[in-house]
């Protein structure tokens, strides 16, 4: 049992397990920001439109109500916050690439020619040509 404690400490102690904590406390945190500004915002200027309450937006079946209007406020959130968090991840790689040094390709030099006369293919240093004897300049 102690050899098992002493495991799961390890684990938890993990700088990426504190660091996945800490993203899901903020990412939490956020959602409420997201629902807020979709329910309180954008879904009352959607309704403008459509002349009611967005997010009352029901198909009545019998006794069941099917509230597609809280659907498709969920699916703008999700948009927003796949957004948002695209542009986060976006500018975190863009910024640890800012103390990378691209390495610029540098050509390589050519080891052959062509041979003027018959044009085939000889290495860079030759004379004469081995194929046709023509002396190169």
């Amino acid at each position: 049992m102690s050899k098992f404690l002493n495991e799961f400490k390890e684990f938890a102690l993990r700088g990426n397990v504190l660091d996945l904590a800490v993203g899901v406390i903020i990412g939490g945190a956020f959602q409420g920001v997201v629902n807020s500004l979709v329910q309180d915002i954008i879904s009352p200027i959607i309704g403008l439109f459509a002349n009611q309450d967005f997010s009352n937006l029901v198909i009545n079946i019998g006794d069941v109500q099917i509230k597609y209007g809280s659907f498709i406020t969920a699916i703008i959130n999700f948009i927003i916050m796949a957004f948002v968090i695209f542009l986060i991840v976006k500018s975190m790689n863009k910024l640890a690439s800012l103390g990378k040094h691209e390495e610029v390709a540098t050509e390589a030099e050519p080891t052959t020619k062509v041979c003027p006369y018959c044009c085939s293919e000889i290495p860079i240093s030759a004379t004469r040509c081995p194929n046709c004897t023509s002396e190169l300049k």
